[in-house]
């Protein structure tokens, strides 16, 4: 089994890369960081344009049918320019759990690019994303109403429409709500926007086939996790070569930081554990392609490896700066709370762990 991508996957690659970085250059990153949207409507505009948020909509409904292997392309490369926009929320996210629903007539607006979801999925707490959600929701019929609060929601101030997994009396099951009212939830990685919801008796509408949506929001976590795992790839990348430049561009004694053996050996171990991390991740992707009996230790592996790979590169990235990299100019910080963030989300690197060990002694 060869694991390379094939012409059309590294001419996507090579078009993202270069798009992003004409496009969203890390000052302009910075400059959305108060701005209610991170991404402008014209950069929106020229993305859908692009194709982009089609990528994993079914051709039949007006997308491009490519699976997860491809979007690993471009989440790399989001990563690697720290893109700003809903990108994950609405062409990733929303488009994964709308496909599993069945909402066609969704789907062919997020592949236009005429409406922008979001999903409300993770809730505080630890463990299992599904298992820990408490929003609740009574009704019956085409008449629910929720209870509960989402506190973390991507892009949920600008989203048209949020999926919300919610607790009822015929189990786990999805919601949608219509211009969800929101406020601006804090985030550690300042590059993103998140909103917390609010549910207070909030009227919405069931949606998806009837029982139990248990096994339809794991794929949506764990295809998700891939998204998320890739972009730290990206983002780990980014922070590697910045480190590498300050290295070779800083003098100490006379010569360049990188010369001394203890720099040298350092950025050395950050490039096996990206290298390592990607195998793993790009392992998964075509996993979850192929529905591989190991889809989903797979994804455990990629996103925990990859969490922890991405929280030490940045953490390492700012030590190779020294003094200035614990300044707010540096961009070192940058890569670092968006490793932070990611490994948090669709369950954090320690859960991923407990569940690959728990699918282990399950197997012996």
């Amino acid at each position: 089994m060869e694991f390379t991508f094939s012409p059309d996957q590294e001419a996507l690659r090579t078009s993202v890369r270069a798009f992003l970085a004409a496009a969203c250059p890390i000052a302009f990153v910075r400059a959305h960081f108060e701005s209610e949207s991170a991404c402008p409507p014209e950069l929106w505009a020229r993305i859908v344009e692009l194709g982009w948020p089609a990528l994993l909509v079914p051709s039949e409904h007006g997308g491009l049918g490519l699976g997860i292997t491809d979007l690993v392309v471009v989440m790399e490369e989001m990563g690697r320019a720290l893109f700003p926009g809903p990108y994950l929320s609405s062409a990733v996210l929303s488009v994964l759990a709308a496909r599993e629903l069945g909402l066609d007539d969704r789907l062919a607006a997020l592949a236009a690019g005429s409406e922008r979801g979001t999903v409300a999925l993770d809730e505080a707490g630890v463990g299992d994303p599904i298992e820990r959600i408490r929003v609740r929701a009574t009704g019956r019929g085409t008449r629910y109403r929720l209870d509960g609060v989402k506190p973390m929601v991507l892009d949920a101030n600008t989203a048209d429409w949020v999926l919300v997994a919610a607790r009822s009396a015929e189990g786990l099951q999805t919601f949608l709500v219509e211009r969800p009212e929101s406020v601006p939830a804090p985030s550690l990685d300042l590059t993103r926007k998140f909103a917390s919801i609010t549910f207070a008796d909030t009227p919405a509408t069931p949606v998806g086939p009837p029982g139990d949506h248990r096994e339809i929001w794991r794929r949506v976590r764990d295809d998700g996790a891939i998204a998320l795992a890739a972009e730290l790839i990206g983002s780990s990348e980014a922070a590697n070569a910045l480190a590498l430049e300050y290295a070779q561009a800083r003098e100490v004694f006379g010569q360049p930081l990188s010369k001394y053996q203890v720099t040298r050996h350092k950025v050395v171990d950050l490039l096996r554990e990206i290298e390592l991390a990607r195998v793993g991740v790009h392992y998964a992707a075509w996993a979850s392609d192929v529905d591989a009996p190991d889809r989903a230790d797979a994804v455990a592996m990629a996103k925990s490896f990859t969490a922890e790979a991405a929280n030490h590169v940045g953490a390492e990235c700012i030590q190779i700066h020294g003094g200035v990299g614990y300044t707010w100019d540096c961009d070192a910080h940058l890569y670092l709370r968006r490793a932070k963030v990611n490994d948090l989300l669709l369950g954090a690197q320690g859960w991923q762990r407990e569940r690959l060990a728990d699918s282990y002694f399950a197997a012996l």
